[in-house]
């Protein structure tokens, strides 16, 4: 059976032998043996019960309270909860984190295409990308709301084709135009667009919008700022 020394269980568990001496004093981790020389040596349970304490003590247990929980005769159970919160903790950190590196990673892609690199051009990508979650989920309820029109314009015209019967065709040029004006001004109340000259976020008039000129991610507006005439950048409104 394996036997370490105060150095080796310092460098084993990642902590100082003054901390390995300490927790020996403090009688929450006692040798289970002493050399004929008098040096502290330590067995495997030693090894595991020092693992252990570090682990609590990065729980933000005090000296106190890891003596009192080692000393009750079945302290499993209150380390599996500290483990599952413990758990819980670190997987929030990797997701914030993961998100943090998205944004990062994201922020590198769109300086490619800034011709001209400055602070607020930094300010504007940030934005924009802390709301790309928002805007594809507000994208995809468009979709979902859209699909059974979409199914609706499509099997009418068929059936007039197939079959002459052209009134679920008209029907349905009856429902999309109330569909289509909901659609647009629930748009245009979602969403913003940021200048890229003086890098505000504004809202538009609704008819400009409307009949602007736009790619997927651009709308050519006038700014309601500044008075710059330009394609804009589309992101999601925050309030």
């Amino acid at each position: 059976m394996s036997k370490y020394t105060t150095g080796e269980m310092a460098k084993l568990c990642g902590v100082s032998v003054r901390t390995v001496q300490y927790y020996d004093t403090r009688g929450i981790l006692t040798p289970s043996e002493l050399s004929e020389g008098g040096r502290r040596l330590y067995s495997e349970d030693d090894l595991k019960r020092m693992k252990i304490i570090c682990f609590l003590r990065d729980a933000g247990l005090s000296i106190n309270s890891i003596g009192e929980l080692l000393s009750e005769a079945d302290p499993g159970n209150v380390i599996s909860v500290l483990l599952e919160q413990q758990e819980q903790a670190l997987s929030e950190e990797i997701k914030e984190r993961q998100s943090k590196l998205e944004v990062l990673s994201g922020i590198r892609r769109a300086l490619k295409s800034v011709s001209n690199f400055s602070i607020e051009s930094i300010g504007d990508i940030a934005y924009q990308l802390e709301n790309k979650k928002e805007m594809k989920r507000f994208h995809a309820i468009l979709l979902i709301t859209g699909i059974p029109f979409s199914i609706f314009q499509w099997g009418s015209i068929i059936l007039w084709i197939m079959t002459g019967i052209w009134w679920p065709f008209v029907l349905y040029g009856l429902l999309v135009i109330p569909y289509g004006i909901w659609v647009t001004r629930y748009y245009f109340s979602r969403v913003a667009y940021i200048c890229p000259q003086c890098h505000e976020v504004f809202k538009p008039n609704l008819k400009e919008a409307f009949w602007a000129r736009h790619t997927p991610t651009l709308r050519k507006l006038t700014c309601t700022h500044c008075g710059y005439k330009g394609f804009c950048v589309e992101t999601f409104r925050k309030d």
